[in-house]
């Protein structure tokens, strides 16, 4: 059963929205809220799974009120707006839907959601997400549980690692990668912090693969770079300054 709740600052699009809602065994709406400052304190006292939020509305818009949220559920985005859907995807939407929609539409979106819910799920029962000290920082590879397998990576081959939700990418030196159920901020305890340095909410890099960088950005290789965010841009020119010399 997916909890979840709707967001619209039209009273006819929430009634719609529970309309359908009730029509789809798997759904349970929790709550409709008038606005994203409403949503924003319900979710605080009672996570969900999924929100519906629309995107044109005032005070706070529903893409900036997504952005807002550290532990981000599921989202599909309601919008009589079409321009908005880059940005809403760029936010790892599960889907787009466009006012007016049916219900035909609203349930195919549901069971996109329904069907991540599960898969996620599933990874969890079969692949508890390791801990720490399951990976000693001085053994030379990592286990890696993904696709319903354990994969040895060898930590001198990782160049960088992006967050992805409740996932990680390992970016490989041979320009393969590895998706994994695995928070950043635990691989980032795990990996020995003499290699490698979390540089963005989203990155951490293998300090040894570094080719150049110029502000905001660290290149490892002529076209692949990494954002460096405004939290780690101290620490990074501190980790510069103490180990090259300038020329």
């Amino acid at each position: 059963m997916l909890r979840c709740i709707a967001i619209d600052d039209e009273p006819l699009a929430l009634r719609q929205l529970a309309a359908y809602a009730a029509k789809i065994p798997y759904l349970q709406l929790a709550a409709t809220c008038n606005n994203a400052l409403e949503a924003q304190q319900l979710l605080a006292a009672q996570p969900v799974d999924l929100i519906f939020v629309d995107i044109n509305m005032p005070d706070l818009n529903g893409v900036d009120f997504v952005r807002t949220l550290t532990e981000r559920p599921m989202v599909i985005f309601t919008t009589a707006y079409s321009e908005y859907a880059i940005e809403g995807f760029r936010l790892d939407a599960v889907d787009y839907l466009l006012k007016p929609f049916s219900f035909s539409d609203f349930s195919r979106s549901a069971a996109k959601a329904n069907s991540l819910y599960e898969l996620r799920r599933n990874q969890r029962e079969a692949a508890p997400e390791p801990t720490p000290e399951a990976e000693p920082k001085d053994k030379e590879y990592i286990s890696v549980k993904a696709d319903y397998k354990v994969s040895l990576v060898r930590i001198a081959d990782i160049v960088f690692l992006e967050s992805e939700g409740e996932y990680v990418r390992m970016h490989l030196c041979d320009g393969s990668t590895i998706t994994t159920l695995f928070r950043l901020k635990n691989m980032e305890t795990a990996l020995p912090s003499e290699f490698f340095m979390r540089v963005h909410r989203s990155y951490i890099v293998n300090l040894r693969c570094i080719k150049s960088y110029v502000k905001g950005r660290i290149f490892l290789s002529d076209t692949e770079y990494v954002p460096i965010g405004e939290n780690y841009k101290e620490a990074f020119q501190r980790y510069i300054d103490t180990n090259f010399k300038n020329l």
